[in-house]
């Protein structure tokens, strides 16, 4: 696929909207995880903003792929790429977990009559989405970062 638009790379555009998509995501994530009345307000939201920043990733990646073709390559941009692949796990993660929280609220709660299983739950999955959150947003932050200085620096 020709990753341009009128002769412009698409790269950054998908990059500006997988920086802000994904953090956005991380932080509903948090937010549903740790505070309850986020989960009512977010609700469906949650996993809808996990999407948008699950799509962004690959189109980023592939945009950025075909644009390194094109390009000089240098140390900085290899790191750049080696930390871009690594995303796409996270986010996937990231998104499950938002699904699954949601889901489980909306009606695993009222389905299980165990209280064992409802606290497992009810502690694992915040847990793991916080990880999941923390480690999609630190991942990006580092990517950017070594975007920046692939394109920057001298």
């Amino acid at each position: 696929m020709d990753w341009q638009l009128g002769g412009i790379p698409l790269h950054p555009l998908f990059v500006h909207l997988t920086t802000v998509a994904v953090p956005v995501a991380a932080l509903a994530a948090i937010a549903v995880a740790v505070w309850p009345p986020a989960r009512r307000w977010l609700a469906v939201g949650s996993p809808v903003i996990g999407l948008v920043a699950l799509v962004s990733v690959p189109l980023a990646t592939q945009s950025g792929e075909w644009l390194e073709a094109r390009t000089k390559e240098t140390a900085a941009l290899e790191r750049h790429t080696e930390l871009a692949d690594g995303l796409l796990p996270w986010t996937v993660a990231l998104f499950a977990l938002m699904l699954a929280w949601e889901a489980w609220h909306r009606f695993g709660v009222a389905a299980v009559g165990s209280v064992a299983v409802r606290r497992t739950v009810g502690v694992v999955v915040p847990v793991l989405l916080l990880v999941a959150a923390v480690g999609t947003a630190v991942d990006v932050v580092l990517i950017g970062h070594a975007g920046a200085v692939s394109v920057w620096a001298d």
